[in-house]
């Protein structure tokens, strides 16, 4: 793999600040956010008010804890414009989620707001390795998904080529990565594993391509799916954080020098990790729930966003903003099965340490009676005879007890049995019935 860390020359001078000025500057934004969502959000007024909180009374950033959180629930219950805090023509664009678990959560930008967004995933482009110049593959969803159009306007901002492919059509994209000869690529990790096998079916060596940098995000992954990409296309993997409620892709990324967490770009997000049962503030280093409030956002300032991921904060390493851990998994993802917590992260890690299955798989629940019970659905790979691979099975199986401590079934099935996704790939099967 190619040197492609960035010259200390082109970074934004934040990104070279030290500590205590960064934390001057984000109590000044911290402070200003938050009589903005006060002065011009209903819900917020009303919400301070209920806790007894004023913008006034944060002094420092420690007090930001005295504050209320906000949940999905609270976007949802002001769909669709109820959040906003300028008025509606001010507003250049909206974004929404999907909203296939109830209504849409619906975040709007003004210009100003997406000029931010845009220079922070430049930013967020030029750590993991991108540089002016470059072609860019995006193969994000473009849409009301934040992903496709967040990672587009960054890599336009910081003066690279941009490829809008989007997801789907796997053999045309292909195609264009063999035609246009794109220097990055960014899409979901579970996507990426879908187009090398698509590489590989056509006879193209994924090794041989001129991919040197994947930004992979919008799911959780682990570093053992980064060894796995990295052995199969010869680039560097990098990891990218962000969510709509926040702003989009470009809220934390990892740096391609160091690959050891993602760098927070807290002169515009300020991070926080709660416990999740109790809600109290945790020391860095500690894991919890991460939450954000926004320090720059004009049109849907976030006060304490409780994001259900589940990760920890560390020290800065390439760059003085602090670290979040690869986010392991959401608290609303994790199975609890006969009493022992498990994320399919987990499972993840431990089919990528069996060489004969493949990191296509699937967690499907189902219930007999009173209990529930989980069977990990997972390929074999080409190479591994079905005999291989059914031993392959077994030995999962034996892993996960050994390693999470619970009892699962393990279904081996032929290559391309897993379906796929263009998008965030659907790790959990819920077949529990009520």
């Amino acid at each position: 793999m190619q040197d492609r860390t960035p010259e200390q020359a082109t970074l934004d001078p934040v990104e070279r600040v030290s500590v205590d000025e960064l934390r001057a500057l984000q109590l000044g934004r911290l402070q200003w956010s938050l009589r903005h969502a006060y002065d011009n959000v209903p819900h917020y007024r009303a919400a301070f008010d209920a806790a007894g909180v004023h913008p006034d009374d944060c002094r420092e950033l420690a007090d930001l804890a005295r504050f209320p959180f906000t949940t999905k629930a609270d976007l949802r219950d002001n769909y669709p414009f109820g959040m906003f805090a300028v008025p509606r023509e001010q507003v250049s664009r909206v974004h929404a989620s999907s909203g296939t678990t109830g209504r849409p959560t619906v975040v709007g930008y003004t210009a100003d707001d997406i000029a931010t967004w845009s220079a922070v995933m430049a930013r967020s482009i030029r750590a993991a390795g991108g540089r002016p110049g470059d072609r860019v593959h995006v193969a994000y969803g473009y849409g009301l998904f934040t992903g496709g159009l967040g990672a587009h306007y960054g890599a336009e901002a910081l003066g690279c080529t941009v490829i809008p492919v989007s997801g789907g059509m796997t053999e045309r994209q292909v195609l264009l990565i063999k035609d246009f000869e794109p220097d990055v690529i960014m899409v979901t990790p579970s996507y990426m594993l879908a187009v090398v096998d698509e590489m590989e079916r056509q006879g193209v060596d994924p090794r041989r391509t001129s991919l040197k940098v994947g930004i992979f995000g919008a799911e959780p992954w682990t570093d053992d799916m980064r060894r796995e990409l990295e052995g199969r296309l010869d680039m560097h993997a990098v990891d990218i954080y962000g969510l709509s409620e926040v702003m989009g892709p470009g809220v934390a990324q990892e740096c391609v020098e160091t690959k050891d967490g993602l760098h927070v770009w807290e002169d515009h997000f300020y991070p926080e990790v709660v416990d999740p049962l109790t809600d109290e503030v945790l020391p860095d280093g500690e894991k919890g729930e991460l939450v954000f409030t926004s320090l720059s956002k004009q049109a849907t300032p976030v006060v304490r966003y409780r994001t259900r991921d589940l990760t920890r904060l560390l020290p800065g390493t390439a760059r003085p903003m602090r670290r979040m851990e690869k986010v392991t998994g959401r608290s609303d993802d994790m199975i609890i099965l006969r009493g022992v917590n498990l994320f399919p992260t987990q499972v993840e890690e431990l089919i990528l340490r069996t060489p004969e299955l493949s990191p296509h798989f699937q967690c499907v629940l189902r219930r007999a009676g009173r209990l529930d019970s989980m069977t990990v659905r997972v390929e074999r790979r080409p190479q591994a005879s079905a005999g291989e691979g059914e031993r392959a099975g077994a030995t999962l199986a034996g892993m996960v007890k050994a390693s999470i401590g619970v009892t699962v079934d393990v279904e081996v099935v032929e290559p391309d049995g897993i379906e796929r996704s263009v998008g965030k790939m659907r790790r959990i099967v819920d077949e529990r019935a009520g």
